[in-house]
């Protein structure tokens, strides 16, 4: 017969990958099941000691006993905007990413609200309107599953999507090939982009949206999207979890000098 601390880690396991305990989820506290009548306060820390070994929590102080989160997603660079991707195909970006991770996806598992709104001044310098001007925000909630991944939202000019499916509120990502296939239908060809990124503690409203860990801080994209004539047709800001992501860039190497020298 199995020691109690074993029956107990045993059941918890079985919770954890059944997902009763989801990722970042936090266990009860040793105290309150050794009230329960679980056992000593030595078989339930024998119990969360095993399940710390066999990888399926973290135990810290001030934080207690927190189910791992799963392997991170890849966050792709250049890959995740393939034109054969969403001009040829369905693939949109945050699809892209899943693929690539090797993990399902519904593609009701983004989210959205369109409205009109006055772009302040991030907006504004982004998309170089005056601050103020009317703009279309395009916001999303994503999530894998019924965990929230992160959140994009989206900026555009009245002038290039006016009429198109962008603005239109239904769920999803803006219908076939998502919102850079409406751009290119709509004469906009997507040509280049920059991304800046940075870390910083999440506001009160995104740890509870986002679904965060105590202290997990997460990590905010700015992008800005070009047609070939230096256009900006969007400008979008992302929240991400960062426990949640691993961000891989793939580029060609430049060599200035070379450049110079074919200039000659």
């Amino acid at each position: 017969m199995a020691p109690k601390w074993r029956e107990l880690a045993d059941r918890f396991a079985e919770q954890i990958k059944g997902g009763q305990y989801p990722p970042g989820a936090q266990l009860p506290q040793i105290r309150e099941l050794v009230e329960a009548g679980e056992g000593s306060k030595e078989t339930v820390h024998k119990a969360y000691k095993a399940l710390e070994a066999e990888g399926l929590v973290t135990s810290t102080r001030g934080h207690g006993t927190v189910v791992r989160p799963r392997a991170a997603l890849k966050r792709l660079g250049i890959a995740r905007y393939d034109k054969a991707k969403w001009r040829d195909g369905d693939e949109v970006a945050f699809i892209a990413d899943r693929v690539a991770s090797g993990r399902a996806y519904k593609r009701n598992e983004q989210t959205q609200t369109v409205s009109r709104v006055e772009a302040d001044s991030l907006v504004a310098e982004g998309l170089g309107v005056s601050v103020g001007s009317e703009v279309y925000a395009r916001a999303r909630l994503v999530k894998e599953g019924v965990q929230p991944t992160h959140t994009l939202t989206s900026y555009y000019r009245p002038e290039h999507v006016e009429g198109t499916r962008i603005v239109d509120p239904s769920p999803g990502p803006a219908g076939r090939g998502g919102g850079y296939r409406v751009l290119y239908d709509a004469g906009y060809e997507i040509d280049h982009m920059r991304e800046a990124l940075f870390a910083r503690i999440p506001t009160a409203d995104e740890v509870q949206l986002l679904q965060l860990p105590a202290g997990e801080p997460v990590v905010e994209l700015h992008r800005t999207t070009y047609t070939a004539d230096g256009t900006v047709v969007e400008f979008a800001v992302g929240v991400h979890a960062a426990s949640r992501f691993a961000w891989e860039y793939d580029f060609k190497v430049p060599d200035s000098a070379q450049d110079r020298k074919g200039q000659e």
